[in-house]
């Protein structure tokens, strides 16, 4: 017997929440059943993707597609935790607002912040404070790049990595002294014989380009996004192009394809 669908007069919340203990509950699905923390953290990384893929298209609808597939992510977790009583959405939601009040003193409180980044800063200060340290300094058990990478993908995790450093002063002191590292690191990635010696090599060589993004003013990740949207736009156009031509990519030769692609460019 199917389970009555929750009304639409609800709030949307409401709703939403209805919907998803319905799903975990007994004779509801046997996938979101099967689901725990762990399972879903592919799919938290992967929504977390999609929806900044939206805002890049800025296709509205899609976007709106995505942040609601996103927001399922912490409704699910909620829920998880709920039916052991470790804690629900209403705990989640209450925890986010008294933060946000906490590091908003320049809102709620008498505090001053004038631009950007003042907040920023007011912002870092008060973490330090909240987390039993000051200025992100750790304490004698603690390294100062405790979490600075969990859970992030690579390319997020070394910028954020160089980020937290260069708060102690240990950075790079303009982009331009960064591209001698790159070409250092370059060097080592061409003189590497042993496999094992090229991978260690080639990930410094990434870690060397993030900082130089970085130093720039630029988000490698966004980057790196950009440069992946481009080459599928050109190889597609390159594909349009081997067509026009009574061709396929099957069909093509490396040299045919490079035409097309150069002249895709």
């Amino acid at each position: 017997m199917p389970h009555p669908i929750p009304d639409e007069t609800l709030p949307p919340m409401e709703r939403l929440l209805q919907i998803m203990h319905i799903l975990r509950a007994p004779g509801g699905c046997p996938w979101d059943a099967e689901q725990t923390h762990e399972t879903l953290v592919p799919h938290l990384i992967e929504e977390a993707y999609e929806v900044a893929e939206a805002v890049r298209s800025g296709d509205r609808d899609e976007l709106v597609d995505e942040l609601g597939d996103l927001l399922l992510q912490p409704v699910f977790h909620a829920e998880i935790a709920a039916e052991s009583g470790a804690f629900d959405f209403d705990d989640v939601a209450a925890a986010i607002s008294d933060k946000l009040i906490r590091r908003h003193p320049h809102v709620f409180g008498d505090s001053e912040a004038g631009d950007a980044d003042a907040v920023l800063q007011q912002w870092s200060e008060i973490k330090a404070a909240e987390k039993g340290f000051e200025d992100d300094e750790p304490s004698e058990s603690d390294s100062f790049l405790k979490k600075a990478n969990d859970g992030l993908p690579a390319l997020l995790a070394a910028q954020k990595l160089q980020k937290k450093v260069a708060k102690v002063g240990f950075d790079w002191p303009d982009p331009e002294s960064v591209i001698a590292k790159i070409d250092e690191e370059l060097a080592e990635v061409k003189r590497a014989e042993l496999e094992e010696e090229l991978a260690e090599e080639i990930g410094d060589l990434l870690f060397a380009v993030v900082n130089f993004a970085r130093k720039s003013g630029f988000n490698a990740e966004l980057l790196l996004a950009q440069a992946n949207s481009k080459f599928v736009r050109r190889f597609r156009d390159m594909e349009e192009a081997l067509a026009n031509n009574g061709t396929n990519l099957e069909a093509a030769s490396l040299e045919e394809m490079d035409v097309a692609w150069n002249a895709a460019k």
